[in-house]
């Protein structure tokens, strides 16, 4: 079976943002989509999400695999924006993707402590975070932060063993609380935000520190059309 294409909007709005002391880029695109519900209700009606395991899971949610046809036509349309904000033109080309259906569904106190703080996906420079909101307005959207102790916005393959003996350290001698986190914390202060919008989609390096702004009020649903719906693809490049 041909998998389901999402069909792009001719006229996307783009925005470029440059956080912190680093000064590391952030792309975020509006209007993504010609008609954005058709992927909601794609989540809805075809997707067979995995269930969320607390204390394992990474995630603190239910994902499913995306259809690739969204996936192939936002990394190609994505591409020329992308290189250039990040200086890729010439330098690297893409070389695989990774995209997951995502939906917020874990209770505050069932988190993981790194899931009560901000995190990066990666060291390697040449992956990319690509964030699609699917969500009601209504929901928070995505923060990033500096390490206070370290100043590191970034984590570099350098800086990645002081980071992590530093947190550690940090942790054990006071756990952060049960919940997602919410603005500057005693560990991290926040260097920027992207709110969520519907058919907003954002683009910053995985190894950028940052963590979802899940509001302690807000009805984590695992139905698509009413709960924290994402689409999450990590980006690959390669060097040329």
């Amino acid at each position: 079976m041909a998998s389901p294409t999402f069909g792009l909007n001719t006229r996307p709005a783009f925005d470029l943002q440059l956080l912190g002391e680093e000064r590391e880029p952030v792309l975020v695109v509006d209007r993504v989509l010609q008609e954005p519900q058709r992927l909601v209700d794609y989540a809805a009606e075809t997707a067979s999400f995995d269930p969320v395991i607390p204390g394992r899971n990474g995630y603190p949610g239910v994902r499913s695999p995306a259809p690739l046809g969204y996936v192939r036509d936002v990394v190609t349309a994505l591409r020329p924006a992308i290189d250039q904000v990040f200086g890729l033109e010439g330098v690297a080309a893409p070389a695989r993707a990774e995209c997951s259906l995502s939906i917020v569904t874990l209770p505050p106190d069932q988190l993981l402590p790194a899931q009560r703080m901000p995190h990066v996906d990666t060291v390697d420079p040449l992956q990319f975070a690509v964030l699609h909101y699917l969500c009601s307005d209504a929901f928070d959207g995505t923060a990033f932060y500096r390490h206070r102790s370290t100043g590191f916005e970034t984590i570099t393959p350098e800086r990645e063993a002081p980071f992590h003996a530093r947190l550690d350290s940090e942790v054990a001698a006071c756990p952060p609380p049960p919940a997602y986190v919410s603005g500057d914390t005693e560990l991290f202060a926040q260097t920027g935000r992207v709110e969520a919008r519907f058919d907003r989609l954002v683009v910053y390096r995985s190894r950028l520190l940052h963590s979802g702004q899940i509001d302690p009020q807000a009805q984590l649903s695992p139905d698509p059309r009413k709960g924290r719906l994402t689409a999450n693809i990590f980006l690959n490049y390669r060097a040329l």
